[in-house]
C-alpha cells in the first residue's frame, strides 16, 4: 500500500463539498447584509458599488442589487462630471459582459445594460451591436439579446435596410432561426408596406400597413420555399410562410345597420370588436340627434362587433311613416345611412361582402400564378414527405388563399390526414376546419342572397364569425359536435328558428335576449339542468321548444318548472 495515493470515498468528498458551500454561503450572506445595511442607511458610495459587484458576479439574477446599483450610479451622476461618468459607465459595461458570461439570459443583466447604454454620455453603439452579434452567434434565439439589439438599433439610427440584410445573413446561415424570421416580418412591413387600397379614401395615408407589397411578397415566397425544401420538418420557415399567406385586418368601419319597427330597435354591426359605450357612436333619426344608450348583445361582451339601442316608444312604430337613420362613429370618422320605408317592418343597409373582403386577401393575376406554383411545389413536397404536418397545413392555407370554395373537398381530406398524422392536435385541426367550413357557408349564403344559414352534419366543433350572421332568420346546426352556444351567438338579433339537434350542447349562454326567436330545436343534446335553460327566459317570443333526448327531460317535475320559467312557450316537447 506504500506509495499509492489514497482515494477519497464518496462520503468524504460530499462532506468537503458541503463545508466549501457553507463557507461560500457565509461570505455571500455577509456581503449581502452589508449591501442591505448601506442601502438602509442611504449610503451611495463606490464601496457599495464594489460590494454589489462582488455579489452580482456570482449571481447576476439578484434584482434588488441591480436596483441598488442604479440608485448609486444615479447619485454619482450628481457629483461627477461627464468624463467621470463616462469612465464609470464604460467600466459598468465591461462588468456586465462578465455577468452575461455567467448567465447569457439574465433578465437583470440585459435590463441594466440597456439602462446604462441609455445614460452613457458618449455611447459606442458599434460595440453594442458587435456584442449582440457575438451573443446571437452562440444562441440565435436569445430573446433578451434580440430585445436589447432592437433598442440599440433604434437609439443608433441603423436603417431598416441594413437590419433586413442582417436577417438575410442569419437566415442564410441557419434556416431554423425563428427569431430572425420573426424580426424580418416586422421589418418588411416598414420597408415594403402595402399601398392603401384606392377604394378606401377614408383611410389615413399616414396609417402604417401591416401587410407587405406584392412585389416583395413574391420574393419572400421564393426565399421561404428554399428554407422548407431544405428542412421540411423545421417549423420556423413554415410559420413565416403562414404569416406571408395571411391577410391584413379588415378596415375598421360600420359594416351593417339594421332597424326593426316592431322592437323599435337599431342594431349596428362593425367590422371588428369595439366598445361603443366609449367610442363615440351617435344616432340621427330624420335629421334629429337621438339620446340613446348603446349596449352590447351580452353583458359579458365589453368588446363586441354588434351593438344595440332601443328607441323611445312610438318613435318608428307607425307603419305608414318613412324614416331615415344615420349612425355616426366619431372614433373612425365614418357613417352609415339606412332608410325604413312605408309599409316595411324592418330594413337594413350593409355592404355586399365577398370572400376577398371577409376571409382572404385580394389576388392579382401575378400573385395568383405564383401561389398556384407554390401549391404545386408543396404538393410535390408532400409526395416526398406524406406525413409532414407543416406541409399539409400549408397546402390547406394555399388552397384557402386561392379558391376556398373550389378546394373545399380537398381541404376536408387534408384535415382528416392531419388528424391522423398529428393526433395530439386533432382538436385544433377540428376547430380550424370548422372555421373554414363556416366561412365557406357564409360565402354561399352571400352569393345566394338568402337569410338562411345551414351547416348541418359537418362535424363542427366550434362556432365563429357569428357577427356575419346578424341578419339570419333561420339557422341549422344539427348533427355536429358542438358543445355550447357561446355568448357571441347573441349577435343573431334577427334569428327566428334555431335547429341544433344531435349535438353535444351543454350550455346555452348565447341564447340571450334574441327578440325574434320563436322556435328552438335541441333534441338529443347534453343539457342536464334547468339552470342551463335559463337564458331562454330572456327571449320574449319563444313558443316552441324541443328538449327530447336531453338528460334534463328525465328529471322529476321538470315540465312544471319549465312552464314557470318559460311561460310564453306553448309547445314543449320532453
Amino acid at each position: 500500500m506504500h506509495g499509492r495515493v489514497k482515494v477519497k470515498t464518496t462520503a468524504q468528498q460530499e462532506e468537503e463539498k458541503k463545508k466549501e458551500r457553507e463557507k461560500k454561503l457565509k461570505i455571500y450572506v455577509a456581503a449581502r447584509d452589508a449591501c442591505f445595511a448601506k442601502r438602509k442607511e442611504g449610503v451611495k458610495d463606490e464601496e457599495a458599488l464594489e460590494l454589489t459587484q462582488q455579489l452580482l458576479s456570482s449571481n447576476p439574477d439578484f434584482a434588488t442589487l441591480w436596483n441598488q446599483r442604479r440608485e448609486i450610479l444615479t447619485h454619482l451622476e450628481t457629483v461627477k462630471d461627464e468624463d467621470g461618468m463616462q469612465k464609470i459607465y464604460d467600466s459598468e459595461l465591461h462588468f456586465l459582459e462578465s455577468c452575461l458570461k455567467v448567465n447569457p439570459k439574465s433578465y437583470g443583466s440585459w435590463f441594466h445594460r440597456g439602462w446604462v447604454s441609455s445614460r452613457l454620455p458618449r455611447p459606442n453603439w458599434v460595440r453594442e451591436l458587435s456584442l449582440c452579434d457575438r451573443c446571437l452567434s452562440l444562441d440565435d434565439r436569445n430573446f433578451h439579446c434580440w430585445d436589447y439589439r432592437r433598442m440599440v438599433v433604434k437609439m443608433s439610427g441603423v436603417s431598416v435596410e441594413k437590419e433586413l440584410e442582417f436577417t438575410d445573413r442569419l437566415i442564410s446561415s441557419n434556416f431554423s432561426n425563428y427569431s430572425s424570421w420573426h424580426y424580418r416580418s416586422t421589418l418588411l412591413t416598414l420597408l415594403h408596406p402595402e399601398s392603401p387600397e384606392p377604394k378606401s379614401p377614408s383611410r389615413d395615408p399616414q396609417t402604417h400597413s401591416h401587410r407587405v407589397c406584392e412585389e416583395q411578397l413574391l420574393k419572400e415566397y421564393e426565399l421561404v420555399q428554399n428554407a422548407f425544401f431544405t428542412d421540411p420538418n423545421d417549423q420556423s420557415a413554415w410559420f413565416y410562410y403562414r404569416w406571408l399567406l395571411g391577410r391584413a385586418d379588415r378596415e375598421e368601419m360600420i359594416s351593417c345597420v339594421y332597424v326593426s319597427r316592431d322592437e323599435e330597435r337599431v342594431v349596428v354591426g362593425f367590422s371588428g370588436p369595439v366598445n361603443a359605450e366609449s367610442s363615440g357612436l351617435f344616432l340621427v333619426l330624420d335629421g334629429q340627434p337621438q339620446r340613446v344608450e348603446w349596449r352590447s348583445v351580452h353583458p359579458c361582451l365589453k368588446q363586441s362587433p354588434v351593438w344595440i339601442c332601443d328607441l323611445p316608444p312610438g318613435t318608428i312604430s307607425d307603419i305608414t311613416n318613412e324614416h331615415n337613420l344615420t349612425v355616426h362613429w366619431s372614433e373612425k370618422p365614418t357613417r352609415r345611412d339606412c332608410a325604413l320605408y312605408t309599409g316595411r317592418s324592418e330594413s337594413w343597409c350593409r355592404d355586399s361582402a365577398t370572400d376577398q373582403e371577409l376571409f382572404r386577401s385580394e389576388l392579382s393575376v401575378e400573385k395568383t400564378s405564383v401561389l398556384q406554383s407554390e401549391l404545386e411545389s408543396c404538393n410535390q413536397l408532400q409526395e416526398l414527405e406524406p406525413l409532414n404536418k407543416w406541409c399539409l397545413l400549408t397546402i390547406i392555407l394555399l388552397m384557402r388563399a386561392l379558391d376556398p370554395l373550389g378546394y373545399e373537398k380537398e381541404t376536408l381530406a387534408h384535415f382528416q390526414t392531419l388528424k391522423e398524422v398529428d393526433p395530439m392536435r386533432s382538436a385544433y385541426y377540428s376547430d380550424l376546419c370548422s372555421k373554414f367550413m363556416i366561412e365557406n357557408t357564409i360565402l354561399k349564403m352571400e352569393y345566394a342572397e338568402v337569410r338562411v344559414f345551414s351547416i348541418s352534419d359537418k362535424n363542427l366543433t366550434t362556432l365563429c364569425h357569428l357577427d356575419q350572421l346578424l341578419l339570419v332568420t333561420h339557422i341549422s346546426l344539427s348533427s355536429n359536435q358542438l358543445c355550447r352556444l357561446p355568448l357571441q351567438f347573441a349577435m343573431l338579433q334577427c334569428l327566428e328558428v334555431l335547429e341544433a339537434e344531435n349535438n353535444l350542447i351543454e350550455k346555452l349562454e348565447g341564447l340571450y335576449h334574441l327578440p325574434k326567436l320563436e322556435e328552438v330545436l335541441l333534441r338529443n343534446n347534453k343539457i342536464s339542468s334547468l339552470a342551463d335553460l335559463e337564458p331562454l327566459a330572456s327571449c320574449p317570443k319563444l313558443k316552441h321548444l324541443d328538449l327530447r333526448g336531453n338528460p334534463v327531460s328525465q328529471s322529476d317535475g321538470v315540465e312544471a318548472e319549465l312552464k314557470t320559467l318559460l311561460p310564453n312557450v306553448t309547445e314543449l316537447l320532453l
